[in-house]
C-alpha cells in the first residue's frame, strides 16, 4: 500500500473532485492519501517548498514550477465562461491607480490582469473570500475575484469592471486555464502519476454519477453555503477538460505560457 500527500482548496469544485477517492466510495488502487485543504494561494506558495506530493496550483504557479512538479491530465479547472472577474463598488470610478485586492501573487487571476493591464500596480493580496467585504467596506476599490465570487458579487454591491476569461476567449479562441493539478517530481512520487491521474478520472465520474454522495463534505469546506450557488460552481468548474485536458486543454496552457513569455511576465 503506498500512501501520498494531496492537498486542494476548498472550493467546491476541488471537494467534488476528491471526495469519492478520499472516502473509499471507489477502488483506490491500493493507495491512501494524507489531504490538507487550503486556499490556493497557500498551496501555490507552499509549493515553492515541495511541501505535497500531490497538489492543486492556479496555473501562473505550475509555470513556474514546471522544473519540480508535473502537471496531471485529471482534476484540473480550465473551461469558457469561468475567468476571473475585476469588480468595483457601485460608485467606484474605477482607474490603474485604484487599490485592488488580489488572491494572491502566483494566482492565474492576478497573471490575466497584468496580462490585460500591466499599468495596474496598487496591488494587496488578501485571501479570496476576504475580497468581496472588503470591496464592499471601502477598504479596496476593487478586487479581482475567483470562484463563486462570480456568482455573489452583486450581493457585495459590487459591478464588473471586466470579465477576464472573456477578454481571454476573445484573444486567442481558447478556454482559460486557471488552477491544475500537479505531481512532485520527485522519483519515488512521479512513479505514481498514471495511476493517480486514474484515480481522479474516477473520483470525477463517480461524483458525477452520485451527486449528492459529496455534498456533506463539499458544504462542510465551501465559503458560500446556498445550495444553488454551490451547484453552479461545480457545473462551471467540474467539465470534460477535469476529467482530461485533451489536445484543445494544453493548447490553452501552451498559449497562456507564450503569452506571458511575451509580455515578460514569465
Amino acid at each position: 500500500m503506498s500512501s501520498l500527500s494531496i492537498a486542494f482548496s476548498p472550493c467546491p469544485n476541488d471537494t467534488f473532485i476528491f471526495h469519492a477517492m478520499l472516502h473509499n466510495r471507489i477502488d483506490t488502487l491500493g493507495y491512501t492519501f494524507t489531504s490538507h485543504i487550503d486556499d490556493v494561494e497557500s498551496l501555490n506558495i507552499a509549493a515553492f517548498k515541495n511541501t505535497f506530493q500531490i497538489t492543486k496550483l492556479s496555473f501562473y504557479a505550475y509555470l513556474i514550477l514546471k522544473e519540480h512538479y508535473e502537471l496531471l491530465d485529471s482534476g484540473a479547472a480550465l473551461g469558457f465562461g469561468c475567468g476571473p472577474l475585476l469588480v468595483a463598488g457601485e460608485k467606484t470610478k474605477f482607474s490603474e491607480t485604484s487599490k485592488v485586492a488580489i488572491p494572491g501573487d502566483y494566482t492565474t487571476a492576478f497573471l490575466l490582469l497584468k496580462l490585460w493591464n500591466p499599468g495596474i500596480k496598487n496591488i494587496v493580496v488578501t485571501r479570496f473570500e476576504q475580497i468581496l467585504p472588503g470591496v464592499q467596506s471601502g477598504e479596496y476599490d476593487a478586487g479581482l475575484i475567483i470562484h463563486e465570487g462570480r456568482f455573489i458579487y452583486p450581493d457585495y454591491d459590487c459591478i464588473k469592471i471586466i470579465d477576464l476569461g472573456q477578454w481571454w476567449e476573445s484573444k486567442t479562441n481558447l478556454p482559460i486555464p486557471l488552477g491544475c493539478i500537479a505531481i512532485r517530481k520527485d522519483p519515488d512520487t512521479i512513479s505514481h502519476k498514471d495511476q493517480i491521474e486514474l484515480l481522479i478520472k474516477n473520483s470525477i465520474n463517480h461524483a458525477k454519477l452520485n451527486r449528492d454522495d459529496s455534498h456533506s463534505f463539499v458544504l462542510d469546506h465551501a465559503q458560500e453555503m446556498d445550495r444553488k450557488v454551490v451547484d453552479e460552481h461545480i457545473n462551471l468548474y467540474v467539465n470534460d477538460f477535469s476529467v482530461s485536458l485533451g489536445e484543445t486543454g494544453n493548447r490553452a496552457i501552451k498559449a497562456l505560457e507564450d503569452m506571458a513569455k511575451w509580455k515578460n511576465i514569465l
